[in-house]
């Protein structure tokens, strides 16, 4: 299909013409998280073109997702396809041109470099704000643009970081939010909240990519899509105090290891404490007489009621059934090894 034909309606809205549409294709973006904002966000870039994408994720699908991710099918949740490679999949069938590099990895200091490097841009697509710092960190430390975005029940926020210029995450929240805090598994998630947060990140990133700085919005934005609420805070300035893009404190960044993570909207716990690789093979006949057992190339399961364990080929695990981490740390130790 040429170029200028599959981008046609896209060239004659006059801000991104023919030499942003140029722009779009030549430009190399990464997508943390490939969930609900982070698969609404991958569709629409890679629909307008842009020419690499990146994507991570450390899931995989499963059959509660399809309410609201919208690059996944029931074959994907079948198979408990990694998000990423699912994600790179689907892109391929409806845009073969661009470049789509998939990893199946949890995002972490130790890895940071090589997953967020020779890009020129990030966007988020997590469920948690430990990795949103860790994000922040690497970005405000190489003066990378990223776009925070997030979406919970009916509410969706998003913000877009230009080091040096705008306030950064830290600028806005000092610290992660303290006591009790909405998830998608206490509170839900209506899938309009979500497409709503990735179309304004979309775009964000394509003013961005095509050169239109001074369109870029420079507030927090929050916005419920039920109660019709919505709010801008300035995020114009970077605060004078900020650890981060300040004082150039990358705690985040310079973390050796992360304690185990409970998943958005599942009774589960993530292990990614030792990476080794791991035979499946070699494990799925060490764990068929304990239970149920069954792997492909990308992911095995086994099941030991009333647990359910996903292990990856870097070692990295997500112990279903619980969100005590001790348990899944016990779990872990007795069926994959310390």
């Amino acid at each position: 299909m040429e170029f200028t034909e599959r981008y046609s309606r896209q060239i004659l809205f006059h801000p991104v013409g023919p030499e942003g549409q140029q722009r779009l294709a030549a430009a190399r973006v990464a997508i943390v998280g490939c969930g609900a904002t982070g698969s609404a966000l991958s569709s629409l870039l890679a629909r307008a073109g842009v020419g690499y994408l990146r994507i991570i994720d450390r899931d995989y699908v499963e059959p509660s997702n399809l309410q609201r991710q919208v690059l996944f099918d029931e074959a994907d949740a079948a198979e408990s396809l990694p998000k990423a490679i699912a994600a790179a999949r689907k892109i391929r069938g409806f845009n073969s041109a661009i470049v789509v590099e998939p990893h199946a990895a949890d995002l972490v200091p130790d890895n940071a470099a090589d997953l967020l490097g020779n890009v020129q841009l990030v966007l988020d697509g997590t469920d948690n704000f430990e990795t949103r710092y860790l994000i922040n960190d690497y970005a405000v430390s190489e003066k990378l643009p990223w776009i925070y975005a997030a979406g919970v029940g009916s509410y969706a926020v998003t913000m877009t970081v230009l080091p040096g210029e705008t306030a950064c995450l830290a600028c806005i929240f000092p610290d992660s939010p303290k006591g009790i805090v909405e998830t998608c598994d206490t509170s839900g998630i209506l899938n309009s909240a979500v497409n709503l947060v990735a179309s304004i990140a979309a775009t964000e990133a394509m003013k961005l990519i095509v050169g239109a700085p001074d369109k870029i919005r420079r507030t927090l934005l929050s916005w419920d899509v039920w109660s019709n609420q919505h709010a801008e805070v300035s995020a114009a300035h970077p605060r004078v105090d900020c650890r981060t893009c300040q004082q150039h404190d990358f705690v985040h960044l310079a973390g050796e290891g992360r304690p185990p993570i409970s998943l958005c909207g599942r009774n589960s716990v993530q292990i990614h404490e030792r990476q080794r690789p791991i035979d499946f093979t070699e494990i799925t006949r060490r764990l068929a007489p304990h239970g149920q057992v069954k792997h492909t190339e990308f992911i095995l399961k086994f099941w030991h009621e009333p647990y359910e364990i996903t292990l990856f080929p870097d070692g990295r695990a997500i112990i279903k059934g619980t969100t005590d981490t001790a348990i899944a740390r016990s779990l872990y130790a007795r069926y994959v090894g310390s």
